[in-house]
């Protein structure tokens, strides 16, 4: 797995956005399921930061959770939170955020 990992600076710089932002894509009862990598995938290509929410009756712990899509879909987890979290992956074909250096 080839991820670059993020500095303190640019994870504070992707929490700042990702109080702004909506969960995009929910965590149910069948946990991280191909159907919903596919959907995290195609949504994180585009935005490049999504918020993850995870439902209360997603069998599998929180953060338990949250690690396995970012693995399965090679981003960078920023934050966790509750039952929310930020995954970061920078898209070279079109980039939308500049992360500070």
């Amino acid at each position: 797995m080839l991820r670059n990992t993020l500095t303190g600076k640019q994870k504070r710089f992707l929490r700042a956005m990702g109080n702004n932002i909506d969960p995009v894509v929910q965590i149910g009862k069948d946990a991280v399921t191909p159907a919903l990598v596919k959907s995290a995938d195609d949504v994180i290509t585009k935005r490049e930061l999504i918020k993850v929410r995870v439902l209360q009756n997603c069998m599998e712990d929180t953060e338990t959770a949250l690690k396995l899509l970012a693995e399965r879909t090679n981003c960078d987890l920023v934050q966790v939170i509750g039952r929310n979290g930020l995954l970061f992956r920078r898209n070279f074909k079109k980039p939308q955020i500049e992360l500070p250096k």
